[in-house]
């Protein structure tokens, strides 16, 4: 006991007294009551300062953070500041028994300045404290007129828990005259629920005390370095804004002669971080605990189960829940999911490699293989292949239905990816079709389909079984079979996926709506190839009625080949809304390679054709063949041709549209509608030549089949001097056919001319009207630019206002001809944009005078350029005027 030793030594002894000793008769270490100076690098954080200053206001502080976070240094730096008395005690380093607590904590006050508990006496013994003393102590603080701030820094190593209930009796009677800053890497025992609870808890945790980009910036120079606001950013993300990490970062990029670089690729687990981390968080713990830390350290997030797996234990989750408690760079991301410190991690995973430098292989196949049973595919299958087990890894796809996601334009550049390190020689069924199909997801089916002839065979070998490798060889038989142009296989193919799919957990397919999808499309464009526009049209509509994200390149693709099967057949309004809602949902998932774009973009070429849009349809045909399509089917080769052969036709170069005409789309089979499309280019050819008899013979066999043909013929033999054949051709068109607008206005034409040719100039006139009538929804004006110089005579009467005069293609900045006749009706809040640019009234001010988006006024002045065929505001104005709008 003190007394005893004092006694000994006499009053007069020269040794230390009573009150410069601890119970156990040692000096005070007076370095535990100083407050730590900030080094000149340090950086004051006013965000964090001001939470602090929240702490008169609040009996009990308290600073949780990891090792390094800066937790320290912002407490003293805050109380260096204060203009009121503070008691600063590292607690980490005394002795931890109760009596050597309080004899500390009672030294740390009287240092601090608060002279009244002098007389409150001192605890006699290391391993006890008399209840006495705390109340005397409570009181006498509860009596000052100005509270005192006491800080315990490194409280987490204050262990004995009657300590903490002392604390927070004496915290409680103290009432205003003590407010408690605890610094500490764990969550102290004090009953904080009721702290927060009754509001009498300020915490600043981990979340916190991380650096934010900016405020690591302004760290760094300090340092003596300048870094960008992206690699600042970048640092931030990898060390997760960690106080420590970035000024150990900082002090080594200074002696490094490229700073920035080694700040961007430094290795952890060659720096002073790696010392750090090891010597404060891993050696810390018990040899068990480093282990789990050293095998979890493969993962990128684990489960106590699955630490379980790799460490052969079964104590994981305590030891986890302690690791996070304790702030041990063990993240809990909820749901019982724990991930390391990206920086631990990476030094965890490079000590293991040094230390056990095979095991890091075995530990990535027990994870894959406890993955592939209840956790996420993605992790299953990226450790399969750090494993090297890629026969295990291609199954895990395959198994799950997955493959489809090697087409779906979200997952599919990192699977790619992944599986374009297979070896050669991985065998199996399932090695084979992934191979396949990343050959087809590249648009080659050359290369894919003796991959999938060898998987067939081995999986005709393996017997019954199998009907995910089954279902996943279906869907790659589909797709190749569309890309080949062969609508028997993709049928044949399509017929086998719904076997197969009967013998599938219902959940299982659940879980991948892009299989179907993918399905549909594939057996959809085949169809289509195939001349059955029904059916194609069925298949196709099952595919774009998805709406998740999974489905959204297949809904993309297919949207694309229904706005084809609308233009064929006449109707490029209906088309171009289809490609723009395909166009959107790119966007919306932020395809990077939206498969159907392609195909797209030549739709609306098309219906710019059909405008006289040429300059639109110059720049979207130019777009459709930049892109890259993904597959690059016959039906996208053949709808190329074709529009691209009629833009040339429309311009006026007759001689490049049938050299055009005339290439190859390789396929199995021939394309009834491709063939039929490309006689009607090489008709109207012959007719810009002034050569009907070739233009009639051209389309002979097509005239039964298609109505555009029909009426493409009627034409021809109109300019064979045959009148009465066209009518007739007119009056028989091939049944079950419902043609639309572009076929049905230039049917009305034909008509026209030779009604007209017959003497009925009046009926003449009035199928002129309602061809008029009829292409002012859809906005066509090439149907009347190919009838030639009789419908200009025709019209040429009070009975219809003027064609301008045009001859020959038009430039790009030309107004649309014949606009005045089939100009679309600008809406109510197009007018608005109208009149207000006619004030010369700039973008911005027509947005706030409307109370709308800049952007949504950008939309409508296109949709009015357009509508009015003209390109510039004052051309817009003009027209308007002209046609009476303003």
């Amino acid at each position: 006991m003190v007394v005893s030793a004092v006694s000994e030594r006499g009053d007069n002894s020269p040794g230390p007294t009573a009150a410069d000793v601890d119970p156990l008769g040692d000096p005070f270490l007076r370095t535990c009551f100083a407050v730590p100076v900030p080094p000149a690098t340090f950086l004051r954080r006013r965000r964090l300062v001001e939470r602090l200053d929240q702490a008169p206001a609040t009996p009990l502080t308290m600073v949780n953070g990891c090792a390094g976070a800066g937790k320290t240094l912002l407490v003293a730096d805050w109380a260096a500041h204060l203009d009121r008395p503070v008691a600063w005690l590292t607690a980490g380093a005394t002795d931890q028994a109760p009596g050597v607590f309080w004899a500390y904590l009672l030294e740390a006050l009287r240092a601090g300045g608060a002279h009244e508990i002098r007389d409150v006496g001192c605890p006699a013994e290391a391993g006890t404290v008399d209840h006495g003393l705390l109340t005397r102590l409570a009181a006498r603080l509860n009596g000052r007129d100005r509270p005192v701030t006491v800080v315990l820094d490194e409280y987490d190593r204050v262990t004995a828990p009657e300590i903490a209930d002392q604390l927070g009796f004496v915290l409680h009677h103290a009432g205003r005259g003590m407010r408690l800053v605890l610094v500490t890497r764990t969550e102290p025992t004090l009953p904080l629920h009721r702290y927060r609870a009754d509001g009498t808890l300020t915490e600043i945790r981990d979340a916190e005390l991380a650096f934010t980009p900016e405020e690591a910036a302004t760290l760094l120079e300090l340092h003596g370095l300048r870094l960008g606001g992206d690699a600042a950013r970048a640092l931030v993300e990898r060390t997760r804004g960690w106080a420590a990490g970035l000024r150990l970062c900082a002090l080594a990029a200074g002696q490094s002669s490229d700073p920035e670089t080694y700040l961007k690729e430094f290795e952890a687990g060659q720096s002073t971080i790696a010392d750090f981390l090891l010597a404060e968080v891993l050696k810390r713990q018990p040899a068990p605990t480093q282990d789990l830390l050293l095998r979890v350290s493969v993962l990128d997030r684990f489960r106590p189960d699955l630490a379980n797996a790799l460490t052969g234990r079964r104590d994981a989750e305590p030891v986890l829940a302690e690791l996070h408690r304790a702030n041990a760079f063990v993240e809990h991301l909820g749901h019982s999911w724990y991930r390391l410190h990206p920086l631990f991690a990476e030094i965890l995973a490079a000590h293991l490699r040094v230390r056990f430098p095979s095991l890091e292989t075995e530990l990535h196949r027990r994870a894959a293989e406890w993955l592939r049973h209840t956790g996420p595919l993605p992790e299953t299958l990226a450790h399969g292949a750090a494993a090297g087990d890629w026969r295990f890894t291609a199954g895990a796809l395959v198994d799950d239905l997955a493959i489809g996601q090697l087409f779906t334009g979200l997952r599919s550049g990192d699977l790619g990816e992944l599986f374009s390190r297979m070896p050669p020689g991985t065998t199996g069924p399932e090695a084979d079709l992934v191979r396949a199909a990343r050959e087809l997801s590249d648009g080659d089916p050359g290369y894919a389909l003796p991959h999938l002839e060898h998987a067939r065979r081995e999986l005709a070998r393996a017997g019954p079984g199998g009907a995910a490798a089954r279902l996943g060889l279906a869907l790659l038989d589909t797709l190749a079979a569309r890309l080949t142009g062969s609508p028997g296989r993709a049928e044949r193919a399509a017929r086998t996926a719904r076997e197969l799919q009967e013998d599938l957990p219902a959940e299982l397919l659940d879980k991948h709506p892009e299989l179907a999808a993918l399905l549909q499309t594939h057996l959809g464009a085949a169809r289509l190839w195939a001349g059955r526009i029904e059916d194609a049209g069925a298949a196709l509509r099952a595919a774009a009625a998805g709406s998740a994200g999974a489905t959204a390149l297949p809904r993309e693709d297919s949207l694309s080949l229904l706005a084809l099967i609308d233009w064929l057949t006449g109707w490029p309004t209906r088309a171009e809304r289809r490609v723009l809602a395909a166009l959107a949902d790119a966007e919306r998932f932020s395809l990077a390679e939206p498969t159907g774009s392609v195909l797209g973009h030549l739709v609306l070429a098309a219906v710019a054709v059909d405008r006289d849009e040429l300059g639109e349809a110059r720049a979207l045909l130019d777009r459709a063949r930049a892109e890259r399509p993904s597959p690059r089917d016959p039906v996208t080769a053949a709808a190329l041709v074709i529009v691209r052969a009629r833009l040339q036709l429309a311009r006026g170069e007759v001689r490049a549209a049938l050299e055009t005409a005339e290439s190859a789309v390789p396929a199995a089979v021939a394309s009834p509608w491709a063939e039929a499309h490309l006689a009607l280019v090489v008709s109207a050819a012959h007719l810009a030549e002034g050569r009907p008899e070739p233009a009639v013979k051209v389309l002979r066999d097509a005239v039964d089949q298609d109505a555009a043909c029909t009426v493409a013929a009627a034409r021809a033999h109109l300019a064979a001097g045959d009148p009465g054949t066209a009518l007739d051709l007119l009056d028989t068109p091939p049944t079950g056919q419902r043609p639309g607008p572009a076929v049905t206005v230039r049917a009305l034409l034909v008509r026209a001319e030779a009604t007209g040719r017959q003497g009925d100039h009046a009926t003449a006139r009035r199928l002129v009207t309602r061809a008029l009538l009829e292409a002012r929804n859809e906005r066509l004006r090439r149907p009347f630019h190919e009838t030639g110089p009789w419908l200009r005579r025709l019209l040429d009467t009070d009975a219809f206002p003027p064609l301008p005069a045009h001859q020959g293609p038009r430039s790009a900045t030309e107004p649309e001809p014949g606009s005045a006749l089939v100009v679309d009706r600008l809406s109510d809040r197009e007018r608005d944009v109208l009149q207000r640019l006619a004030q010369m009234m700039t973008t911005q001010e027509i947005a706030a005078d409307l109370f709308v988006s800049v952007n949504t006024v950008k939309t409508h002045l296109k949709n009015v350029y357009r509508k009015l065929g003209v390109n510039r505001r004052n051309e817009a104005v003009h027209r308007a005027r002209e046609l009476r709008l303003l």
